[in-house]
C-alpha cells in the first residue's frame, strides 16, 4: 500500500469509531459480464428464464436507466472499484489483459487515411494508488472477498493489492481463464482444484459460500464478479438442450447456447440467495446486481447473435444505449421497497460512494470523483445525479463504433462523433430516449439548442477531467471513390473506370456495402494489374456476421506482373450481403481494377461499381 494510502486510510479509522455502532450490514455484489439489459426475464425476456434474478428483483428495487460507465469491461470494471468514470481515468478499452502494461497514456499520433480521428491511448492495469471502496471497507473491519473476473491488470495490479483479503480467480483473463474455459481445469493458481467438467460459476460460488460461513459474524464485503456470460460460448449440454426446446425464430433472443449460459449464472444466484435465507443472513445482507456493458450483438453462436438487445440499439463495443444500459437490481432490507421500478439515471461509477453509505462510512469525493450516492433512488425518492457521460473515443469495426462522447441528461441522450461530419467537423447525433429508446429519430439537425446546451456539457467535462480525446487526422481521405472507402495506409484515386490503390503499407484493404437485397452465394469479378507482393483476400459480412473475419473470406492468387488479368472469387455464403473487403495484396505497390462486378450463382449481375 502507498504511504498516501495509508495516510487517507489511517485518517478514516478516526472517523469511522465515531459513525459505526451496530454490526454494519454485509454486502454482496455481484456483476455479470456481457449481461445486456433485456436478458433475464425481471427485464421482460420472453426466452432466457432467470428465477434467481427474478427472486432479487421481487425483493428490491429495479433500476430501468442504469448504466455502464462504458460499452466495454475493463474499464467499467475499473470505474466500479474507483468511483471514477473511463474517462478520467483514461482506462477506456477492453486491455486489461494485454501484455504490454500502459499505465500512461499519451494523445495518438498517426492514423490510417481511411480515419477522420486519430485516437488516444488507453491504460491497461487500474494502478495501485487508487484507492477502492474494498480499502475503506477493509480499514473500517470488513472481511473482503473478490471472487471471478477482474480483468484491469496482471500483477502487481490485482485485487491483493486493492483490498481484498481472499481471491479466487481475479487475474487479468477477459473471459474465463484456460485451459477449460467455462469447464474445469483452470490453471490458475488462485482457483483451487476442482473435478474436470465443473463449471466455473458453480466453482466461485461454492468458494463463495465458504467465505460467508467462514465470516458469517462479522461483516464482510464479497465482490462476486462471475465469468458468464462472455465469450467462449460454452455451456451446460442439459440446459442447452432445454432452450432448443423453447426457442421462437420470430423472436430476437433465440440462442440456446446464451440461454443456458444466463441461466447457469442464475442458478447460482439463486443458489446463493437460499445459503444466506438458511444461514439467517438474508436480512442483514445487501445485495447489488448489475452488468459490466450490454449485450454480445457482434458475436456468432448457434446461426445468430449471442443475445438481442431490442427495442435498444446495438450493443457491447458500441456507446449507443444497447452498449450501455444494463440491469441493475439493489435489495437492502429496511430500505428498498421490495418488488419497485425507478427510472432514476445511475452509472457504475455510483456504486462505489453507495457502498459506503451503506456500510456507514462517510463520503471520500476525492477518491469516488465522478460517482454519486444513490441511496435515495433505493429508498424510492427522488434522485438526480446530474449528467452523465460515456467517452469511448475508439473504432471498433466489429461493433460499427465511432469515437465519440456522449451525455445523458434528463430525457436526451447527445453524441458528439469526432471529425466524422462535413469538412471534419464534429457530427451529432440527439435522442429524445422517453419517446424514442431505440434511437432511430436523430433530433440533432432540429434542435441545435439542445445540441450546444448538451455539448457545452461534454466540453466542460472533458477539460475539467483532463481526457484524452480524438484529434483530427490530417491525412484523412473522406470520400468513397466509385464506391469504395479506404482502409489501411492507402491513397485512393479513379480516373476512366479504372480504381486505382497507391500502397504504402503491408495491408491495403478496400471495403464497400449498401448491396440493398443482394444474398449469397455470390461471386466478385474484377479486372485487376498489380505491382505488390503476396496473395488476395476477399472478405464479407452479413446480419449474423459482423466485422471481417478470416473464416468469412476467400483467397485467391494474384499475378503481380504490372499486366492486366482477369479475377472470379467465389464467396460461399448465405443469407444476405452486408460488405465486403478486397484486399487485393499483401504489400506496398501500385494496384488497379476494373469492371468489378457481384455476379449470381447464375452469372447474373448483381452489383457493379461505375
Amino acid at each position: 500500500m502507498s504511504i498516501f494510502k495509508s495516510l487517507v486510510l489511517g485518517t478514516l479509522l478516526g472517523l469511522v469509531a465515531l459513525t459505526v455502532g451496530a454490526k454494519q450490514p454485509n454486502i454482496i455484489l455481484i456483476v455479470a459480464d456481457d449481461l445486456g439489459w433485456r436478458d433475464s426475464s425481471a427485464y421482460k425476456s420472453e426466452f432466457y428464464q432467470t428465477p434467481g434474478i427474478d427472486r432479487l428483483a421481487s425483493e428490491g428495487v429495479l433500476f430501468t436507466d442504469a448504466y455502464s460507465s462504458n460499452p466495454l469491461c475493463s474499464p467499467t470494471r475499473a470505474s466500479i472499484l474507483t468511483g471514477q468514470s473511463p474517462a478520467r481515468l483514461r482506462f477506456t478499452a477492453a486491455s486489461g489483459h494485454i501484455q504490454q502494461a500502459i499505465l500512461d497514456p499519451k494523445q495518438g499520433t498517426a492514423a490510417a487515411v481511411d480515419k477522420p480521428a486519430i485516437i488516444p491511448q488507453s491504460r491497461s492495469r487500474l494502478p495501485n494508488e487508487y484507492v477502492t471502496y474494498a480499502e475503506l471497507l477493509q480499514e473500517a473491519g470488513y472481511r473482503t472477498a473478490f471472487m471471478g473476473k477482474w480483468h484491469v491488470g496482471s500483477a502487481p495490479y490485482i485485487p491483493e493489492n486493492q483490498g481484498f483479503d481472499v481471491v479466487i480467480g481475479g487475474r487479468h483473463h477477459p473471459g474465463p481463464p484456460p485451459p477449460g474455459g467455462f469447464f474445469a481445469p483452470w490453471e490458475v493458481e488462485t482457483i483451487p482444484d476442482y473435478p474436470k467438467g465443473t463449471h466455473i460459476s458453480d466453482a466461485i460460488t461454492d468458494e463463495a459460500l465458504k467465505f460467508i460461513k467462514a465470516n458469517r459474524s462479522d461483516p464482510f464485503l464479497l465482490n462476486l464478479w462471475f465469468y458468464d456470460v462472455h465469450a467462449p460460448f460454452q455451456a451446460k449440454p442439459a440446459l442447452v438442450d432445454k432452450y432448443e426446446q423453447l426457442v421462437d425464430p420470430d423472436y430476437p433472443q433465440r440462442s440456446p447456447t446464451m440461454g443456458a449460459m444466463i441461466e447457469a449464472m442464475d442458478q447460482n444466484i439463486e443458489r446463493l440467495l437460499q445459503e444466506l435465507d438458511r444461514m439467517g443472513l438474508r436480512d442483514d445482507t445487501i445485495i447489488i446486481f448489475t452488468s459490466d456493458n450490454g449485450g454480445n450483438m457482434y458475436n456468432e453462436v448457434d446461426g445468430t447473435t449471442p443475445t438481442n438487445n431490442f427495442p435498444l440499439k446495438s450493443g457491447k463495443g458500441n456507446n449507443y444505449e444497447g452498449g450501455v444500459r444494463v440491469p441493475l437490481i439493489v435489495s437492502w432490507a429496511g430500505v428498498s421497497r421490495p418488488g419497485t421500478m425507478t427510472d432514476s439515471v445511475v452509472c457504475s461509477a455510483d456504486l462505489y460512494p453507495t457502498i459506503l453509505n451503506m456500510a456507514g462510512l462517510p463520503q471520500h469525493p476525492e477518491h469516488h470523483k465522478d460517482g454519486i450516492d444513490f441511496s435515495a433512488a433505493i429508498a424510492g425518492e427522488f434522485f438526480d445525479r446530474g449528467p452523465f457521460i460515456s467517452h469511448f473515443p475508439h473504432y471498433v469495426p466489429a461493433t460499427d463504433n465511432l469515437p465519440n462522447t456522449s451525455v445523458r441528461v434528463g430525457d436526451y441522450k447527445l453524441y458528439r462523433f469526432y471529425y466524422d461530419g462535413e469538412n471534419q467537423a464534429h457530427r451529432y447525433e440527439l435522442y429524445n430516449l422517453k419517446t424514442d429508446i431505440g434511437e432511430t429519430n436523430n433530433l440533432a439537425d432540429s434542435m441545435p439548442e439542445k445540441v450546444s446546451q448538451l455539448d457545452a456539457t461534454i466540453e466542460a467535462y472533458l477539460q475539467e477531467a483532463e481526457v484524452l480525446v480524438p484529434i483530427k487526422n490530417p491525412r484523412f481521405a473522406s470520400k468513397p471513390v466509385m464506391g469504395w472507402n479506404v482502409i489501411g495506409d492507402v491513397e485512393l484515386t479513379a480516373e476512366d473506370g479504372v480504381l486505382r490503390m497507391d500502397s504504402h503499407g503491408r495491408d491495403p484493404r478496400i471495403s464497400s456495402h449498401d448491396f440493398h437485397h443482394v444474398s449469397g452465394p455470390v461471386a466478385l469479378s474484377f479486372t485487376m494489374r498489380s505491382k505488390s507482393i503476396g496473395k488476395g483476400q476477399v472478405f464479407w459480412t452479413s446480419p449474423t456476421v459482423k466485422g471481417f473475419k478470416g473464416d468469412h473470406s476467400a483467397s485467391f492468387s494474384v499475378k503481380q506482373d504490372g499486366a492486366w488479368h482477369d479475377y472470379v472469387v467465389q464467396l460461399p455464403f448465405t443469407g444476405k450481403l452486408n460488405s465486403i473487403r478486397l484486399d487485393p495484396s499483401q504489400g506496398e505497390g501500385r494496384i488497379e481494377l476494373k469492371n468489378i462486378r457481384l455476379l449470381g450463382s447464375n452469372g447474373q449481375v448483381l452489383h457493379t461499381w461505375k
